[in-house]
């Protein structure tokens, strides 16, 4: 069900379409082809306006968040991809080799 709308009105979600975007943000943001789960505001705004043809500035995401009970969520600070044990082997052994370099100047660039 798409808005349309008369010359120079901004078109906004009725409020059927308000009653659907919980469900369809339920559905995770892989559903819509997006890498990851994760739901943006970017990207619930192009939900919106691939689904309803309605177009919202990314900034207005979160009002209209909180007005159908929603809350914008900070995402964990780690990567679900993380690899502590790669980063360890790379803190003790690549690290201090890069430290220990010489320093390869032989005179100051400036005079």
């Amino acid at each position: 069900m798409r808005n349309r709308s008369r010359k120079g009105a901004t078109p906004k979600l009725t409020q059927e379409q308000r009653d659907q975007l919980p469900a369809l943000l339920k559905r995770g943001a892989q559903a819509y082809g997006f890498v990851g789960d994760v739901w943006t505001q970017a990207r619930i705004a192009s939900l919106i306006k691939r689904e309803f043809g309605v177009s919202y500035h990314v900034d207005h995401i979160g009002r209209l968040l909180r007005s159908i009970g929603w809350s914008v969520q900070k995402p964990t600070l780690r990567a679900t991809e993380r690899n502590d044990a790669a980063i360890e082997r790379w803190r003790s052994e690549k690290w201090p080799a890069l430290k220990k370099k010489p320093n390869t100047r032989a005179v100051p660039s400036s005079g």
